[in-house]
């Protein structure tokens, strides 16, 4: 069985955002094809809005795991995790209970109508670099030819990132986590 590696980036900005986020990573870590190896900060980051629009902030991190799932299908799991907690999908940049983008998957290049990986929009935002950059700063943008600190280094956006919370994995040797990061939110 093949293992990939993919980034996960996981915002929230309605509800208990803490316990959104933390359901979303247990239920990522309860499916038997997926295995959650780093966890960055957390970071209350300012959202993006069109027109002005008022709405609260977002807690954000990024996930680094292992699935056997080719990215479709792991792409789908995203999707039915959302929608198992709640998400609706609404206009762009719209509030909302979860947001599971699919950053990266190894390095593939993935263009179809419903999936782009690399995330189109990840090099431009700092809610996404910042904390990717503590899980993979030396990951090469496929497309871009640079790595994620590199990115986040000529970064010019100006959006507010604040890191809120920090969680001392305890890993083995391999990165393998020991204990399920779910567990220590």
């Amino acid at each position: 069985m093949t293992k990939h590696c993919a980034y996960i980036g996981i915002g929230s900005n309605l509800g208990d955002r803490l316990k959104n986020v933390s359901e979303a990573i247990r239920l990522l870590e309860d499916h038997p094809l997926v295995k959650v190896n780093r966890l960055s900060h957390f970071y209350e980051t300012e959202p993006l809005t069109l027109g002005g629009e008022k709405q609260g902030w977002y807690l954000n991190c990024v996930l680094k795991l292992q699935t056997s799932l080719n990215a479709v299908r792991l792409f789908h799991l995203l999707q039915e995790v959302e929608g198992l907690l709640g998400r609706v999908r609404g206009a762009k940049w719209a509030p909302r209970v979860i947001d599971l983008d699919l950053l990266f998957f190894d390095d593939e290049i993935i263009r179809t109508k419903t999936l782009i990986v690399p995330h189109p929009q990840l090099h431009l935002r700092r809610f996404v670099l910042e904390p990717l950059a503590e899980v993979a700063p030396n990951f090469v943008h496929p497309i871009k030819g640079l790595a994620v600190k590199a990115l986040l280094k000529k970064l010019g956006d100006n959006k507010k990132v604040v890191p809120l919370y920090k969680f001392f994995l305890s890993q083995s040797s391999d990165g393998v986590l020991k204990t399920p990061i779910h567990e220590r939110l």
